[in-house]
This record gives structure tokens, sequence and C-alpha cells, in this order.
């Protein structure tokens, strides 16, 4: 047989039988393989949604807090905290309503006495939480009509906002008036001046309120401004001081009307001069 014709073999090695083995092996695991992962994603997408449903079921069964307001009546031995309010009305006090002392000041809106003793006391009251100060109306002949005009405006004013507004106004009044009965300058008025307050003006009701405080002054003994009236809320003892008394001669004031043995004295005077020589 020429050789063209002999039969050619393969230069590419057969495949043994164990090749083919392998590679069905791995066509069948590649072939497998896609299977095999959708169903660890199903298992774990079951576990997943078993796990949710359990824990909403728990969430369920277990009781929940919730915020429970007590409307229970207070015993008899509980008490509920407050603070007192300033009175509404006339004599106008500034401070603690319940302290238990007070100083009545008599003034006039017109003395200039009274206008540079004002910011003094309103500072000494604050430090002091144990004392108050009432505001009495004693407007002087000499200074008159413009003090009686301005106790009225300020009375009004005090009627329609309350005891802030009032203590306001008589600020104002004396950081205004140009004093010794001169009264308030042509054309000023007092700003935002509310329709009750003009109403109150337009009546006589702070006139009543001014006549019955001047006549209590005169009852007292007190014809000068400013005066002074310490008072005990404890004991009912008062006492009576003439003058701007600033300081410790207030406080010795007040350890002379503690230190009396007899509770319920009337006002007993101390003369202006005594406070004068007292330390400041």
């Amino acid at each position: 047989m020429p050789p063209s014709k002999w039969p050619r073999k393969s230069t590419m090695p057969a495949a043994s039988s164990r090749w083919r083995s392998i590679r069905w092996r791995d066509g069948e695991a590649a072939m497998h393989l896609p299977g095999f992962v959708r169903s660890r994603r199903f298992i774990l997408l079951a576990l997943l949604t078993a796990a949710l449903l359990l824990l909403a079921a728990l969430s369920f069964l277990r009781p929940r807090a919730t915020a429970q307001v007590e409307t229970r009546p207070l015993s008899s031995t509980e008490t509920v905290p407050s603070v007192p309010s300033p009175p509404s009305r006339p004599p106008w006090r500034y401070g603690r309503p319940d302290a238990r002392f007070t100083v009545v000041e008599y003034a006039d809106l017109e003395c200039p006495f009274c206008r540079t003793y004002f910011p003094v006391l309103k500072h000494w009251i604050d430090g002091h939480p144990e004392m108050s100060w009432q505001w009495h109306h004693l407007p002087l002949a000499m200074h008159e009509p413009a003090a009686s005009a301005e106790a009225r405006l300020v009375e009004c004013i005090g009627e329609a906002g309350g005891p802030a507004a009032f203590w306001q106004a008589v600020d104002w009044v004396y950081a205004n008036t140009r004093g010794d009965g001169q009264g308030l300058p042509e054309g000023l008025r007092y700003p935002d001046l509310t329709p009750a307050a003009q109403q109150c003006l337009a009546s006589d009701r702070p006139d009543a309120v001014i006549h019955a405080q001047v006549e209590e002054a005169v009852k007292n003994g007190v014809s000068a401004t400013p005066a002074l009236q310490l008072r005990d809320r404890e004991t009912g003892k008062a006492l009576l001081l003439h003058g701007s008394v600033e300081g410790d001669a207030l406080l010795s004031a007040l350890d002379l009307l503690t230190a009396s043995g007899t509770t319920g004295l009337p006002s007993k005077e101390m003369p202006a001069d005594s406070v004068g020589d007292m330390p400041r």
C-alpha cells in the first residue's frame, strides 16, 4: 500500500475513559450547580421568613408598657405647693406676698426725695426676700394738682394692667416728671394707655383709693414724704420711720421691731434723727 494511503494517526491523544469521566463529572457538576445555589437561597429565604414571623408573634404576645396617669385624691398629709401671686388691687405690693415683713411707703410722685429713694428701696427689697413693699399715696398740698393727677394715672394703669403695670407706671412718672409740683412736661402722654385705663381715668375710682390712703397716713401720724412703716405680720407690730431709710438702718429697725416682747403693740415711732445716726 502506498504510504500516501496509509491511515494517518491523529496527533491528539484520544480522550481516555478517565478523562471522559472527569469531563462528564465536571459537566454534571456544572449542570447541577445552579440548582444547588437556588436551593440554598430558597432555604435561607425560608429561614428568614420564619424568623420574622416568630419575632412578630413574640411582639404581639408580649405585654406592652403603657403610660398611666394616676388620678387619686390627695391624702390629708399631702399638699400642693403654690406660689402666692401679688394682689391685683390696691394697695399695690412689690415682692413676695407671703413675706413676713412689709415696708409701707407713704410717697408723693412729685416729691424729689421720693424719686431718688424709689430705686434704692426697690434694690433693697430685691435683696431681702423676707420683705415686701407696699405703696400708699400721700400727695402733698405743695405739689398739687400735679401730684394727685399722677397718682390717678398710676392707679388706673394698675387697675387695668395689674401690679407689674402699676410699678412700671410709677417708675415712668419718676423718670419723666419735672418734680416739685411742676408735673409732667406738656404734651407728654403715657405710652400705650389702654382703653380700660382711660375709662378708669374718666371715673372717680382712683380718687376713692387715694383719699382712703391719705386718711390712713394722717391716722398714723404721717405728714411728710417719704415715710415708712415696718409691719410684722406674725406679731402685728409696726414701727414708723421718717425719711429715706436705707441699708443697715432698715435692718436695725427690723431688729428693734422684733426685739419687743409684747405682741400687738401700736405703731411706735423712730424719729428721723435717730435713723440718721444708724450705720448705712
